[in-house]
């Protein structure tokens, strides 16, 4: 009698599914920040094209915009951090994963106010 070779098992890939729905989650928000990011440069380019920028209210919404783009780094930063990217370790626990995106989600909606104030000025002068 010939013995046969021994079939091969195939073994099944193992996916963690935390770290999917986490990296899922990151994309997420990368293209929402790449979003705003961009509609800000869109609003600054607008407001100096126009010469808003360098009146009164201009400034002030100029002001604005910078703060949001502050906010805006510094979300990336913690983007960055939650996916192994930064200098910093990624939190493990869940409470502090959650902590880090709740920070996002509060940066991300006070910027959101600040644009939303400066687009209004640019629909007014879109008017004019």
């Amino acid at each position: 009698m010939s013995k046969r070779p021994a079939k091969e098992e195939k073994l099944a890939e193992v996916v963690n599914l935390h770290d999917l729905r986490l990296h899922r989650r990151l994309d997420t928000y990368r293209a929402r920040l790449d979003r705003v990011i961009k509609a800000n440069k869109r609003a600054v380019t607008r407001m100096f094209s126009s010469g808003f920028l360098f009146t009164k209210d201009g400034t002030r919404s100029g002001r604005d915009l910078l703060t949001a783009h502050e906010h805006l780094l510094r979300a990336m930063m913690l983007l960055n951090r939650l996916g192994n990217q930064g200098d910093v370790p990624a939190p493990r626990k869940a409470e502090e994963v959650d902590a880090v995106f709740a920070e996002l989600d509060k940066l991300l909606s006070s910027t959101a106010e600040l644009t939303e104030q400066t687009g209004a000025l640019l629909n007014e002068l879109r008017k004019e």
